[in-house]
């Protein structure tokens, strides 16, 4: 059974993949605004699997990839992670 300890840190660890996601699309706009060399679509793709909601997060804020057929992903990934997290808060109650 995990602890109350537990849940935290493992939220706070998700929350840094989500916010490592948001700056990894930040980043990128940026660097497609100054014309540098870019993140590759496969590392933002894995990035937004892990931290779908920070991805997501960033495409619309900054206006990111939003056009691109394979970030449509982007928001299927964020739901299979919310039933993942409602599936396991389910079982700990």
């Amino acid at each position: 059974m995990a602890t109350t300890a537990d849940i935290i840190i493992i939220g706070v660890i998700y929350a840094l993949i989500n916010g490592f996601a948001f700056l990894l699309f930040a980043g990128d706009k940026q660097k497609a605004k100054k014309n540098l060399w870019r993140t590759t679509e496969h590392r933002l793709l894995f990035a937004a699997v892990w931290g779908p909601f920070g991805a997501y997060a960033a495409m619309r804020h900054f206006r990111h990839k939003t056009q691109k057929a394979r970030f449509g992903l982007v928001p299927v990934f964020a739901v299979l992670h919310l039933l993942l997290i409602l599936s396991i808060l389910a079982r700990m109650l």
